[in-house]
């Protein structure tokens, strides 16, 4: 009973987390509005609406976790932000011819089918984010900020290639590897033999401890 009443109550859907989540939603057309415009006034309001939106994405996730603002809708939030942001970024810049249309395919390809694993394995686990998913996210910040900013210098130029090419390969072998974590969660650990299930507390110390580790 105790425990009951000790325990914290569930975070509400309104919480600044989620708030933050749907600003950035709401900063995404700002975004594209200002990005389709000419001018260097206009690019400096993409910048800004994109590394503002971009800033949101990382406190409302510090927020969550620090004042225990989870909730559903920001699981489910959250994502769609932050893949419509990105993707907006990307296909606009395509469109305005700025980026190789193969570069924004390849990596919609895997932002969008990763997410779609993730929901598909749910059951079994959540797929932690990796390190290498978080310089994948940011390498594609700074990738694409370097293609709004209004700047058309020679050497710009080439580092700006040089970052979205980094970003690219960080976000396909990122991909694999959340594919093979996947693969993984679905094959049978040795925790769910009959024999393991048999040997009681004796056997769940290490394995149970590996078992999370593939599931996180």
């Amino acid at each position: 009973m105790n425990d009951v009443q000790g325990s914290p109550p569930p975070a509400g859907i309104v919480n600044i987390a989620n708030v933050l989540t749907v600003v950035r939603i709401f900063l995404v057309p700002v975004f594209v509005f200002c990005l389709v415009h000419d001018g260097t006034a206009w690019r400096l309001g993409a910048l800004a609406a994109f590394g503002g939106a971009s800033f949101t994405d990382f406190l409302d996730g510090q927020l969550a976790r620090k004042r225990g603002l989870v909730t559903d809708f920001g699981k489910i939030a959250d994502p769609i932000a932050d893949k419509a942001l990105t993707g907006a970024a990307l296909i606009t810049l395509s469109v305005l011819g700025e980026l190789p249309g193969w570069v924004t395919g390849l990596i919609l390809f895997r932002e969008l089918g990763i997410t779609a694993l993730r929901f598909a394995v749910i059951r079994r686990g959540v797929i932690a984010a990796s390190q290498g998913g978080k310089l994948k996210t940011m390498l594609q910040i700074i990738a694409i900020c370097l293609y709004v900013a209004p700047v058309t210098l020679g050497a710009y130029a080439v580092v700006k290639e040089v970052v979205m090419g980094a970003a690219l390969v960080v976000t396909l072998v990122t991909g694999v590897d959340y594919v093979i974590r996947a693969a993984r969660m679905g094959k049978p650990s040795p925790d769910d033999s009959p024999q393991s299930a048999q040997s009681g507390p004796a056997q769940s110390g290490p394995a149970q401890t590996e078992r999370s580790k593939r599931g996180g």
